[in-house]
This record gives C-alpha cells, sequence and structure tokens, in this order.
C-alpha cells in the first residue's frame, strides 16, 4: 500500500468494505485524541514495551529517554495532522527513514515498533479502541513503515557526516553560534535542518538548521537557544569547545524557496528561527532573480533579536528585500513593531498570495499559523517544519 492509497483504498484483503476513507483519517484521529491526557505514560509505556520485546534495540538510544520520548510525541502528532495529505505526509516520512539510517535502524525494526506502538495506542485510547480504529491505524502503520523503509533503502549516501568546531561565540546568557567545518560538503537546500550530536551529549541528538547556504568548503553556523531543562542546547551553548567533533545527520525538511514560482515570498522568524531565513536569504542573494521578500523578525525583546543587524544589512543592499523587526515590549524605543509576530504579521493583511514560511519555537509557529488562516491566509500556502525543540 502506498501513501496514496490511505485516502483511495477503503477495502481490506477479503474485500470487505472498511469505510470511506475520510472515516478512516476521523477514526485515526479521535483514537489518537483519546490518548492526549496519557501522553507522558503512553510514551514511557511505549518504550517499556519495544524494550522489552527487543532489548538489542535499547542500545541504539540514550540513557535519558527524556528528549527522545518528546520527539516521538510530536512525531506522531504530525503524523496525525498531516494524514488526510498523503503526498506531504509521504516526503516527510521518507526523510525520517533516511535520518533514521543514523541510529542503525534495521529494515525488521519496523515490525517490532508497529507492534509496540499500535498496543500502546490501543491501551490509551480506551473505548475509542475499537476494531475500526485498530484497523485504521494498522493500515496507516503499513503506510508509515513503508514510506520510511523506501526512504532508507533509496538512500545511498552517508549516514553522517563529521564537523569539527572551529568557533564558539556566546551572544549573550542564552544564545551561541556555532561555526563548523565538515569532512564532506553536506547535500543540503538552504532552510532544511540537520540532527547534530555533540560528544557532551552522546546518543542525544538535536535539531539544528544552519543559517548559511551551503557551501563548497562544508562550513556550516548555527544558532543555538538554550532551552530551559533541555539535555542537548545548554551544553552547545555552555559547553561547546573549538575542536569539538560533532556527528551530523542527513538534511530534512521543507522550509525552501523554489524557483519561477512567480509569487512573493513572506518570512516570519521567532528567535532562532532567524538562521533557516538567514539562510534562505543568502541563497535567494545568489539567484539570477529574486521574488519581492518580506521578512518579520520576532521577540519578547529587541535582545531576542539577536541577529537583526545582518539581516537588515542585506536589505539595504538588496531592494527586493524589506524587513520589519517585532518585539512583545520595546524597552529600548527601538522604533519596532509592537505585539506578538501573530498580531502583526496579521494587521499587515492575510498574505493571501504569498508563498509564506514560519520557523520559530512551536508555540510561536502554532499561534502564528492559526492566526494567518483565521486572516484568510490558505494553508496550502503556508510552510513550516515540526522539529524545533530539544
Amino acid at each position: 500500500m502506498t501513501a496514496e492509497q490511505l485516502l483511495t483504498a477503503g477495502r481490506s484483503t477479503t474485500g470487505e468494505s472498511r469505510g470511506k476513507p475520510s472515516e478512516m483519517v476521523e477514526v485515526i484521529r479521535a483514537s489518537f485524541a483519546a490518548t492526549e491526557p496519557h501522553a507522558d505514560e503512553l510514551t514511557r509505556h511505549f518504550y517499556a514495551t519495544l524494550f522489552t520485546m527487543a532489548p538489542e534495540i535499547r542500545e541504539l538510544f540514550p540513557a535519558h529517554m527524556q528528549v527522545q520520548r518528546s520527539r516521538l510525541l510530536r512525531a506522531l502528532v504530525h503524523i496525525v495532522q498531516m494524514v488526510d495529505k498523503p503526498k506531504k505526509l509521504l516526503l516527510f516520512l521518507e526523510q525520517l527513514g533516511r535520518d533514521h539510517r543514523k541510529f542503525g535502524v534495521l529494515a525488521e525494526h519496523y515490525d517490532v515498533f508497529g507492534t509496540a506502538l499500535l498496543s500502546t495506542i490501543g491501551m490509551f485510547a480506551g473505548s475509542a479502541w475499537t476494531p475500526v480504529a485498530e484497523q485504521a491505524w494498522n493500515d496507516a502503520y503499513t503506510i508509515v513503515a513503508g514510506a520510511m523503509r523506501t526512504g532508507a533503502q533509496g538512500e545511498r549516501g552517508s549516514t553522517s557526516w563529521s564537523g569539527r568546531v572551529l568557533e564558539h561565540k556566546r551572544i549573550g546568557r542564552d544564545i551561541a553560534t556555532i561555526t563548523l567545518q565538515t569532512s564532506d560538503a553536506i547535500p543540503y537546500r538552504a532552510g532544511q535542518y540537520l540532527s547534530v550530536e555533540i560528544p557532551q551529549r552522546p546518543r542525544l541528538w538535536r535539531y539544528l538548521s544552519p543559517a548559511n547556504a551551503p557551501r563548497p568548503d562544508g562550513v556550516l553556523e548555527f544558532h543555538v537557544r538554550a532551552v530551559p531543562d533541555g539535555w542537548v542546547s545548554p551544553a552547545i551553548v555552555a559547553h561547546s569547545r573549538i575542536g569539538d567533533t560533532w556527528r551530523i545527520g542527513p538534511p530534512m525538511g521543507r522550509m525552501h524557496v523554489e524557483s519561477g514560482t512567480g509569487r512573493e515570498l513572506l518570512m516570519v522568524a521567532g528567535g532562532t528561527g532567524m538562521a533557516p531565513m538567514k539562510a534562505l536569504l543568502g541563497d535567494l542573494a545568489r539567484r539570477p532573480e529574486q521574488p519581492r521578500t518580506q521578512v518579520f523578525v520576532g521577540g519578547r525583546s529587541w535582545d531576542d533579536l539577536y541577529d537583526f543587524a545582518s539581516i537588515r544589512k542585506l536589505s539595504y543592499s538588496n531592494t527586493w528585500l524589506d524587513v520589519i523587526p517585532v518585539v512583545e515590549r520595546d524597552d529600548v524605543a527601538s522604533g519596532a513593531e509592537i505585539g506578538t509576530l501573530a498580531d502583526v504579521v496579521t494587521r499587515y493583511g492575510a498574505w493571501a498570495d504569498h508563498e509564506t514560511l514560519v520557523c520559530g519555537s512551536p508555540s510561536m509557529i502554532r499561534a502564528t499559523v492559526s492566526r494567518m488562516l483565521v486572516a484568510g491566509t490558505p494553508l496550502d500556502r503556508i510552510r513550516y517544519d515540526p522539529f524545533t525543540m530539544d
């Protein structure tokens, strides 16, 4: 069964109808919603079940599982949200499969993973776990595992790259910029993100977006904010050292700008979400033609706009680019727009004719996208990636 068949296949192998595709989607979402009050228990039970069924898998995971449990939950939420968008879901899952090569995940691991996952969801879904729901989840997981296997098997390149830290610069209390040079140039596109493993936190991977477009010399610049109670980002900000060797996973994400769409571009960046936007702007500046581009860069205060000067400088030499700072409170009379990014962006209009990219914390993305949809921005014109935190 392919990803597209999720919405078009409504029959079992015996020929009996399992309901309309839209009903299958609703069943999956309803049964998953029933587990949400027990999210922490669900992820703990899942991994306990998985490691009991296949103890050899345990060594693929970090000693501390808090980050991994959170990441599993976000992935499940993202998949459930996209279950009625099979083409986008397929791209996400194939990327995820390619990314999992770095862990040493084997094709046979997907079967035991699926058994543990479905039994766990069934336990916490309660009365919502009907035979119809079980069948819908079985069908959905077949697609998920198949797409991830396809992505992994279709990739013949490196499972990971090594990078040496060239520079570590602290910006204020909780932000640092890290410059690395990789062993080989990584084939990412401006705006995509990469997973990184640092020597201070082995087997704990963190997703980061390069702040520069790809370079032949393999140099990468990352912007990292120490997330409160995070495992990896505080270690990067406080303890990274010149000469450290990082391991870097394959590129992921769909935050890129296609050429020749004829549409103007809107970018909305909160905090270190400036990093991928900066990479995208650098990439656009190299192209023969650029779309008219409006960028909103926001934070709680002016200090949160730690790299705004470099983006504004770029706008001075490129007439196609306009940059607007946004702060929730203006303690230094900066002249920035006042309010949240969601407030200010929608105050300017619906942006219905623009291609829109949004990057920042999960809460900022949710608030901004929700407000833009209410204002009239078409959902298929908005792009964002799900992995942004520790």
